[in-house]
């Protein structure tokens, strides 16, 4: 470890200490392609070499002189390439979700002054050519996918001749720790995007405090297979990991691809966020639906048993002997589903229900839930894979060269060479969150044991009732989302009487649910105005309750007739809620619960 500093180090050492024949492989015309560790170092030093006759590099050293480069692409093993060739550079890698809005797209390419952009395929080319002439720094666009008309990635390709390999070689070994690495825009939930700005050192302290959680797992000379957006910091941080431990990362095709990707990629761990956990169990649950007679009995029997289960307490032998006896007959179809080999799987982004830390744990497949945020790049804390180090409903211990501490009024802070640069040309926005040093995550939280961070709620969204009661909404919404029927759901009642909802169902279990009545699915519309739908979720909403204060307890929910998305506004790329514009979309359904109150 000692000897990877900067980002391109970790291939260097992947190579020295153990070459991969599949270090990094994706899908091509339906059939996996491995690219092996050295052919990832001879490509990505072709690929420094053609940008560098472009004029692109380090400029001069500073943040806002280095030259920006901007990857804006699913998964895929060009994404790594193209990351390591900038990072080598000495330029600053810009990276962007695909699937970022036309307005953002052009806020973040302006201000982060990219001259350069590498694209996914054909869309994306279009979406920026759209853009390209009010972008005056923007000189080239480069696609991953063959184009027709477009320049593709391989035309950049050149084997450099002896005096540009020595002259590549010496300016990658001035980029010290401390030079920038990348800017990661934030989605926000509010206002523009907010650029990052990351150094080598932060986000490899940060691969080096996860490290030993990794590890721990047991990855070396196995598989990973990634499906979050590598854009995102916590998808980067898991990516040098694996190339530290020799791990094969495989990039999963889609999002509708994952489980067909899983049974064949055969992983040991994988990172997602916990919507994407809680599609898994809703098909496995509307899969066990379809059973019956005894099988349905030992499906529910199973769910019943994993529901109990507990880490670092004795359940007893008759427990252990049930369960046992569930992993082999149920349970054992699950991991199978996931190929066979998960032994983990690391959850971050947003709370993680404690039900399904439960019951996927309880089938052995460990869930360690961590926390974090772009700006402490992105880490802060995490449950480890040994249960003496984990505990259900908190985000884990923090790593061990990170502090943290709670503010007075419950602010969760941390401090350590993990904490951002600052915020891109933003000093006064730097200024609003660090503090001699400690970084004001906007989280609220506690310490439990006075080891466990448990995070309660954004300081932001907490809200006061009209009787002057502060509600956590985070809290309540995840409680609510143990029920089966609740797909989303968004906490509203700042100013009003009492706490109310607005959901949206499980559409896909309701369409069990018909057909269990014998009868036709009716559309998701008209299943949100069925009497009979607001009846089960009534029920599972009033016995939820009862886990909270009386204060937070739902009093009224109206039911959506579709789900929240990205391309509406309503989510942020990693699917947290945007409340102001969900808020204003169903204003009139907000003001219906609280009529005569």
């Amino acid at each position: 470890m000692k000897e990877a500093k900067r980002l391109f180090d970790c291939l260097h050492y992947q190579l020295a200490h153990f070459p991969l024949p599949d270090m990094l492989a994706g899908k091509e015309g339906g059939a996996w392609r491995s690219w092996s560790s050295q052919e990832v170092a001879d490509t990505s030093l072709h690929l420094s070499t053609g940008l560098h006759a472009l004029g692109l590099g380090p400029g001069d050293w500073s943040a806002e002189g280095r030259h920006k480069i901007a990857i804006i692409s699913k998964n895929r093993p060009e994404w790594m390439v193209a990351d390591l060739a900038i990072q080598q550079l000495g330029a600053v890698v810009v990276p962007l979700y695909p699937n970022i809005s036309e307005q953002e797209l052009q806020f973040v390419l302006a201000d982060a002054g990219v001259q350069l952009a590498f694209v996914n395929d054909q869309d994306l080319y279009r979406k920026l050519q759209a853009q390209q002439s009010r972008l005056p720094a923007l000189k080239a666009i480069y696609t991953f996918e063959r184009v027709p008309g477009a320049p593709h990635w391989t035309d950049l390709l050149q084997e450099p001749d002896a005096p540009t390999r020595s002259f590549l070689s010496q300016q990658a070994a001035r980029i010290s720790e401390e030079d920038l690495a990348s800017i990661l825009y934030t989605s926000g939930t509010t206002g523009n995007p907010k650029g990052v700005m990351l150094s080598h050192r932060n986000i490899m302290s940060d691969v080096e405090g996860c490290n030993p959680l990794v590890r721990e797992v047991g990855i070396q000379g196995k598989r990973a297979l990634s499906f979050l957006p590598l854009n995102h910091a916590f998808e980067r941080v898991a990516t040098y990991i694996y190339i530290l431990n020799g791990t094969a990362i495989y990039y999963a095709e889609s999002m509708e691809t994952i489980g067909d990707n899983l049974r064949e990629a055969r992983p040991v761990i994988f990172t997602t966020v916990p919507r994407l956990l809680e599609k898994v169990y809703e098909r496995i649950m509307a899969k066990g639906a379809e059973l019956k007679g005894p099988k349905k009995w030992l499906f529910d029997w199973s769910i019943g048993l994993a529901k109990k289960f507990e880490i670092n307490q004795h359940m007893g032998g008759s427990y252990q002997t049930q369960l046992a006896l569930a992993n082999k007959l149920v349970f054992s179809k699950w991991r199978e589903a996931l190929g066979g080999e998960v032994k983990a799987v690391i959850v971050g982004a947003a709370a993680c229900p404690v039900k399904l830390q439960k019951i996927f744990t309880a089938a052995r497949v460990v869930i360690m839930e961590g926390y974090g945020l772009t700006e402490a790049a992105p880490i802060i804390s995490g449950n480890r894979y040994g249960e003496k180090n984990r505990k259900f409903g908190t985000v884990g211990p923090p790593l061990h060269n990170v502090e943290v501490r709670i503010a007075l009024d419950g602010e969760v802070l941390c401090k350590g060479p993990m904490v951002m640069m600052g915020y891109y040309k933003r000093p006064d926005l730097t200024a609003g969150v660090i503090s001699e040093g400690w970084l004001y995550t906007g989280d609220i939280g506690e310490l439990i044991e006075g080891k466990f961070l448990k995070i309660t709620d954004r300081k932001k969204e907490m809200f006061k009732t009209s009787g002057g009661k502060y509600v956590a909404p985070q809290a309540v919404e995840v409680k609510l989302q143990e029920s089966r029927w609740i797909e989303q759901i968004m906490v509203v009642g700042p100013n009003r009487k009492y706490v109310g909802a607005l959901i949206v169902p499980a559409f896909l279990l309701l369409k069990e649910w018909y057909a269990d009545q014998g009868q036709e699915y009716p559309g998701d519309a008209a299943a949100s105005r069925d009497p009979r739908v607001e009846a089960l979720i009534k029920k599972a909403v009033i016995h939820l309750n009862e886990g909270l204060n009386p204060v937070e307890q739902v009093k009224q929910f109206t039911l959506l007739p579709g789900e929240w998305t990205v391309a509406a506004g309503e989510l942020t790329p990693t699917l947290k809620l945007r409340r102001k514009v969900i808020a204003e979309h169903y204003q009139q359904e907000i003001d219906s619960m609280y009529l005569g109150s």
